[in-house]
C-alpha cells in the first residue's frame, strides 16, 4: 500500500494517515497479518455506506422533486450499487492499494469488484471520520457524479456494459482498456457520436450514440456480446 498514491488517486489528503490505512486493509490481512479482525475495514465499510447512501438520497431528493419515495429508493439503489462503487475503484486505481492475505492476493482478490466495492465505502466513512461531513460529501458527489448524471439523463444502466465489460477484462488480468470517439457527425442540437473500444490496443467493439456516454457503452455493449459468443467471458 503507497498512502501518497491513494490519496493521490482519491484526490483527498488525509491529517490521520491510519484511517486510511484500516479502509484499505481487508479482513483477510487483518486476520492473517495483524492477527486482529477488528483492524480490517469491515466497520469503515458499515459506516461508510449509510453516509454514501444518506448524500446520494440527499442529491436526488433534490434532482427529482416530481418522482415518489419509490422511484428514489429505486434511483439511489443504481447509483450506490456494487457495480458502479467497484467501477469507482478500478476508474481511479483503487483497487490496487488494497492489503490483501496472502490467499486473497493469490485468488487475485485486487481485481474482485465486491472487494474493491467495499474498499469505496471504506474510504468513504475515513474521509468522514478524519474531514467531517462536508469532506465525505464532496468525495462522493466527485466519484459518483457520472452515475448521478445517468441518472438525472434517464440512463442510469448506461455504465453497466462498460462496468461489466471492465470485470470481466480485469478478471482475466487485463488493464488496458480504452474508450475512442471515432467519429461525430450531425448538428450541434443533434450529434451522433461514434466509438471503438480498444483491449491491449485492438478495437473490441464500436457503438453510436447521441453522446459520447451513449456510444461508449453501445461499444462496450458489442464487445460483450462478442466475449459471450465466444464463450470466453471468464
Amino acid at each position: 500500500m503507497n498512502i501518497a498514491e491513494a490519496e493521490r488517486k482519491i484526490g483527498y489528503t488525509f491529517e490521520d494517515k491510519a484511517l486510511l490505512e484500516r479502509a484499505l486493509t481487508h479482513s483477510s490481512y487483518a486476520n492473517e497479518v495483524l492477527g486482529d479482525p477488528l483492524r480490517s475495514n469491515e466497520r469503515l465499510e458499515f459506516l461508510g455506506d449509510a453516509i454514501l447512501g444518506a448524500v446520494v438520497g440527499d442529491a436526488l431528493f433534490r434532482e427529482f422533486r416530481n418522482k415518489a419515495e419509490g422511484d428514489l429508493t429505486r434511483l439511489r439503489a443504481a447509483v450506490v450499487c456494487e457495480k458502479s462503487l467497484g467501477k469507482i475503484a478500478f476508474d481511479t486505481g483503487l483497487n490496487e492499494e488494497l492489503r490483501l492475505g496472502r490467499g486473497e492476493e493469490l485468488a487475485g482478490g485486487k481485481n474482485k469488484i465486491s472487494m474493491a466495492a467495499d474498499a469505496v465505502e471504506s474510504v468513504i466513512a475515513a474521509v468522514y471520520l478524519d474531514g467531517g461531513i462536508m469532506a465525505a460529501h464532496s468525495l462522493i458527489m466527485r466519484l459518483l457524479s457520472d452515475a448521478i448524471e445517468s441518472a438525472a439523463a434517464g440512463n442510469i444502466n448506461s455504465a453497466d456494459s462498460k462496468t461489466e465489460l471492465q470485470e470481466i477484462m480485469h478478471a482475466k488480468g487485463v488493464t488496458d482498456i480504452a474508450y475512442e470517439i471515432v467519429s461525430e457527425s450531425g448538428p450541434d442540437h443533434a450529434k451522433q457520436f461514434d466509438a471503438v473500444v480498444k483491449v491491449n490496443g485492438e478495437a473490441l467493439g464500436r457503438g453510436s450514440g447521441t453522446s459520447k456516454k451513449r456510444a461508449e457503452a453501445e461499444a462496450a455493449q458489442d464487445a460483450l456480446l462478442k466475449i459471450k459468443a465466444s464463450g470466453q467471458q471468464r
